[in-house]
């Protein structure tokens, strides 16, 4: 029993620790308030809403069909990695940028390991994860943290656009720039298998594939958040620290407790919404818990290669690093 515990708390951490500080801050307010008030319930419909339609998208091998259609047309290991990151980069603005890692990270890995190309999987690995990160700041339902900001400040969805438009920009430079450091040598794509559709317990499968876990997960930093905005002390001391210093607080804040997490803990004590969604979204490159995506590719790529982790977050902090010192500048010169 206390193995499954143990792996539980493993796998959800953050939905754990999470819940683990909602309910302790429950008793240091007033046992009459209503904690459902608290749940921004557009935002937890609305990632539901997503979740379900990538699951069928998913279970119907749309991704792998359009991606195997690209790869055909490959020759050099170059233009192999540049579609590789790209896929992550324009699929995390419809599927969030999780679950574009949770889809192409694998298959990216196999097409370099059919080609013996095993050389160019943390490279890859990381430009995936950067992309997959800038490509979800595309439109606001890219990925959850953005989904929270669209969700409570109501900001068009243009003006949303715009706002992280020259981070976009600056970070698809970026991008291009390090590929050109990957070596342009010629490959042949090996035979892929045909793709079969499963149908029998389609929508089963659908509805058990959404993470419910994530979705707790906000429930309980709404829960915890909404309790730290009624305690007067933390009310006070996070409004004094956070207004005129979101998009500092929000690098910070995503560093530590990743990029989810500080959007709702930001946004419950300022309404300089702009500035939160600027800060939240430079502050998911970083570290390795910056991001909730940046895990998943951890874990992914760990649970192949375990002997590359150490490297892996040696390239992958690097690059991002500097991409986000990149970035910082950009806000500081506009």
């Amino acid at each position: 029993m206390a193995n499954v515990v143990f792996d539980f708390c493993k796998k959800e951490t953050i939905f754990v620790i999470s819940l683990i500080l909602a309910v302790i801050s429950c008793f240091f307010v007033k046992p009459t308030i209503n904690y459902l008030d608290y749940i921004n319930w557009d935002t937890i419909i609305l990632l539901f809403a997503i979740m379900l339609i990538v699951e069928v998208l998913k279970n119907l091998a749309i991704f792998e069909i359009l991606v195997r259609k690209l790869l055909v047309k490959i020759s050099n290991t170059r233009g192999l990695v540049l579609i590789l990151v790209f896929i992550c980069f324009f699929s995390s603005i419809f599927i969030t940028n999780d679950v574009s890692l949770i889809i192409f990270v694998p298959f990216a890995i196999l097409a370099l390991k059919k080609l013996d190309r095993i050389d160019l999987i943390i490279p890859t690995v990381s430009l995936q994860t950067i992309a997959a990160n800038v490509g979800c700041m595309v439109i606001p339902i890219g990925a959850p943290h953005n989904i929270v900001m669209y969700t409570v400040s109501h900001i068009p969805f243009i003006s949303f656009f715009m706002l992280l438009l020259p981070y976009i920009l600056v970070s698809v430079v970026f991008l291009m720039v390090m590929l050109l450091f990957i070596p342009k040598d010629k490959i042949t794509l090996p035979k892929f298998k045909n793709i079969e559709v499963e149908h029998d317990s389609f929508f089963k499968r659908v509805f058990l594939g959404v993470d419910y876990y994530l979705l707790l997960t906000f429930i309980a930093l709404f829960v915890l958040i909404g309790n730290l905005e009624n305690i007067s002390y933390f009310n006070e001391l996070f409004k004094t620290w956070i207004s005129g210093n979101e998009v500092l607080w929000g690098i910070v804040a995503s560093q530590v407790i990743s990029n989810v997490p500080a959007a709702m803990l930001l946004s419950g004590f300022s309404t300089n919404y702009n500035a939160i969604i600027i800060g939240i979204n430079i502050g998911g490159l970083g570290t390795l818990i910056a991001s909730m995506a940046n895990l998943i590719s951890f874990k992914i790529l760990v649970k192949e290669f375990n002997s590359f982790k150490v490297r892996y977050l040696g390239v992958f902090t690097l690059l991002n690093v500097v991409l986000l010192v990149i970035l910082v500048v950009v806000y500081v010169l506009i």
